[in-house]
């Protein structure tokens, strides 16, 4: 289409958007969709066109009139976890691929390292840890090391550290995404060597039944503390039709968001570590329960609801 039929056909409806504001959030919801259906297209097809430069200010503004909207005061939470956040993670599933073949590439590697190299596991999870385990291993019970500490201890130490984890991935975005590849490199690493340890020792299947009923969540959350610090660091690198200073507040704010939805899961995690794994011996059902029902909450809230809501939004956006 040529941007002068683009133009006159949407003309109308953006001098409306401008000029005649309106309060309500389901339809400031629709407008945002539109518009950013339209800025899509004019970056694709006219990149260097000012009226893109136009819809990108327009598409701002309706941004933040979103979310200065006094009516949803009182609603602010619930709309963060039931809206927001899942239209804001729908942009960046892309960042949160390369977080995912990042990390699993870095865990194939862990596990590599580990099957040629006998001392690999030690560098990486520390002699103390590997000789306590092999202890564990010999009594009967190999992951006794998850019932050392009382359980409210381990919940408060766990879950603080994997926030710290996740912030931390999502601040060394701000080296060019290096910062925050070499995170995810690390840990993935050192993932892929434990897993392998316990396979050395013919207890994979039991290290899984039993470490994944935390590790689901707590290892989906650090990926996804990944794809926000790829958010934040590719602002810099890529900032399109912004400034870079813009780009960069923009990438840095929706990283923190994304990274501040991942508390309750890091929460839960910590609960599930210091209250749940320590029950090494619970049946079968019960921790298949626990681990794929974990998965399928981040397959579904992180990939398939937001795509299901703009689909949504967008049935029922009024027609003019």
């Amino acid at each position: 289409m040529r941007e002068a039929a683009f133009i006159k056909q949407n003309s109308a409806k953006w001098k409306r958007y401008a000029t005649e504001p309106t309060a309500n959030p389901d339809e400031l919801a629709n407008r945002f969709i539109e518009l950013t259906d339209d800025l899509s297209y004019a970056r694709t097809f006219y990149p260097d066109s000012d009226n893109t430069d136009y819809l990108n200010s327009l598409t701002g503004k309706v941004h933040q009139h979103i979310y200065r909207n006094k009516k949803e005061k009182s609603n602010r939470f619930v709309l963060f976890w039931k809206q927001e956040l899942p239209l804001l993670f729908l942009q960046y599933h892309r960042q949160l691929l390369y977080a995912f073949l990042i990390f699993a590439a870095a865990c194939f590697i862990g596990a590599i390292s580990a099957a040629y190299d006998d001392t690999f596991v030690r560098l990486i999870l520390g002699d103390q840890y590997v000789n306590q385990t092999l202890a564990n291993i010999r009594k009967g019970d190999p992951m006794a090391v998850y019932k050392q500490t009382d359980e409210a201890s381990m919940f408060l130490f766990i879950t603080y550290n994997n926030i710290k984890v996740a912030f931390t991935a999502f601040v060394m975005g701000v080296l060019l995404s290096v910062g925050t590849f070499w995170i995810l490199l690390q840990n993935g690493i050192m993932l892929g060597a434990f897993q392998y340890f316990f396979y050395k020792q013919g207890l994979l299947l039991t290290s899984v039944l039993t470490i994944w009923i935390h590790g689901t969540l707590e290892i989906s959350a650090i990926i996804i503390a990944g794809c926000a610090g790829f958010v934040m660091g590719n602002s810099l690198l890529f900032p399109k039709t912004f400034s870079r200073a813009e780009s960069f507040r923009r990438g840095a704010k929706d990283g923190l968001k994304i990274v501040v939805g991942l508390v309750p899961i890091f929460i839960t995690a910590g609960f599930l570590e210091g209250f749940v794994t320590r029950h090494t011996q619970m049946p079968l059902y019960a921790s298949l329960f626990i681990i794929l029902g974990s998965a399928a909450f981040i397959l579904l809230y992180f990939i398939l609801y937001p795509y299901w809501l703009k689909a949504k939004l967008s049935h029922e956006r009024p027609v003019h």
